[in-house]
């Protein structure tokens, strides 16, 4: 079960706790409460743009996926975490 940017819901601590996964949320996770509320900023992109997920973006990974990091992961844990989406997303295109 993978989110429009890669990540594997069943990985996160909060899935099936406090969140049933992205889609099943329409992109707005417990998280976005913490950031201003709305939606998930790359969700929303994708949706936008009509696409199942970023991977079917020419321009990923794009400003957006550098700017969303979580505050309580490092700069290298951030950009490791970017190298492994893009892994995951060009493996199901």
């Amino acid at each position: 079960m993978y989110t429009r940017c890669g990540l594997n819901c069943r990985e996160c601590y909060a899935f099936s706790k406090e969140c049933p996964g992205c889609e099943e949320v329409k992109g707005k996770p417990f998280w976005t409460e913490q950031i201003g509320g709305g939606s998930c900023v790359i969700y929303k992109c994708c949706v936008e743009k009509d696409f199942q997920n970023c991977g079917e973006c020419s321009s990923l990974p794009c400003k957006i996926w550098y700017e969303l990091k979580d505050p309580s992961v490092s700069d290298e844990e951030h950009l490791n975490s970017i190298k492994e989406r893009l892994s995951i997303l060009r493996e199901r295109q």
